[in-house]
């Protein structure tokens, strides 16, 4: 989910501020990039939450030009369970802006867009047609979009920069630091404790791999009976396996993670005579804030602020105008 940019350098060198392009809320209209030479200067003053517009790729390979905050409703839709606590959803939104807004500035990502629609590269994205066509109550849009508009222009800053506002489903009780899993060390990406998420719907899981399906998996011959397979562990500050002795290798748990297909790199391996047994918790990377433990904050009581502050210590929250 690093500089600081003047307004003049937004407006024109990643033409994000459109005078006349609206997004309908219930769909995207697909509209060309602005040029350079359509897109005037504008003050520090004029460059607002709805003044700064996302080219956006879809999964069908067209880019759409998003206005800021339908593009986060678009997110929170697709990203969070509507029925979780308003607070909740209120820190997904400055999340999922603070998200979209880093990749505007850097475009690091793709050629011709800010962001895209995958949320295996950027956020998921859904539009209100389709949030009521999946089954939704037109009160659980009213509810998320009341929350997103109650945050409107929000945005996360650490030392005045725009945050790499990473999140995720479930983290098992405890996140990581970004060190563990990206080999980099964020001051604001550390592990802290995320009590609450045992109801989340993949807060344990259980993988079963037979002595043949665990070799295929790791793509070689193991000697000896499973029960030889598994040495020493190493542990993160998250409580995930940092490395792993196997058959006398040692693998990185991020590595084992992939290889075994694993929600995430907090599991334990137990072995038997015919195959090992893998417990894993939470879902994802771990990284940043956990939307099941940010909606178990917001039913004991916690503002979306509170939950924030949490799973990104030391940042705080601004508006995206007041950091250009």
């Amino acid at each position: 989910m690093d500089k600081k940019w003047k307004p003049i350098v937004v407006a024109v060198a990643l033409g994000v501020i459109l005078p006349q392009v609206l997004l309908r809320a219930s769909k995207p209209t697909q509209q060309p990039l602005p040029t350079q030479e359509a897109t005037q200067p504008q003050t520090q003053q004029s460059v607002t939450a709805r003044s700064t517009y996302l080219p956006m790729l879809t999964e069908q390979g067209d880019v759409h030009v998003a206005e800021l905050e339908q593009y986060v409703l678009g997110v929170v839709l697709a990203e969070m369970p509507a029925e979780f606590e308003e607070e909740a959803l209120k820190a997904q939104a400055v999340v999922a802006r603070t998200y979209a807004l880093r990749r505007l500035l850097r475009r690091d990502h793709h050629a011709d867009a800010a962001v895209c629609t995958d949320p295996g590269c950027c956020q998921a994205y859904m539009t209100k047609e389709e949030f009521l066509e999946s089954g939704e109550p037109a009160a659980a849009y009213d509810k998320i979009a009341r929350a997103v508009a109650l945050t409107e222009g929000q945005v996360l800053t650490y030392d005045g920069e725009l945050i790499e506002a990473t999140y995720f489903s479930c983290s098992g009780g405890r996140t990581e630091d970004a060190l563990a899993v990206w080999g980099e060390a964020i001051p604001y990406l550390q592990a802290v404790d995320s009590p609450g998420e045992e109801n989340a719907d993949q807060y344990w899981e259980e993988a079963r791999f037979t002595a043949e399906e665990f070799e295929e998996a790791l793509g070689r011959e193991l000697s000896g009976t499973p029960k030889d397979w598994l040495g020493k562990r190493t542990f993160t500050p998250g409580d995930g396996v940092q490395t792993m002795v196997i058959g006398g290798i040692t693998y990185t748990g991020t590595r084992l993670r992939a290889l075994l297909g694993l929600n995430s790199t907090a599991f334990l391996m137990t072995a038997d005579a015919d195959g090992i047994t893998v417990e894993t918790l939470g879902k994802g990377h771990r990284v940043g804030m956990s939307q099941y433990g940010a909606d178990a904050m917001a039913k004991s009581g916690s503002s979306y602020g509170k939950i924030l502050m949490h799973y990104y210590q030391g940042t705080r929250i601004d508006k995206w105008e007041n950091i250009l």
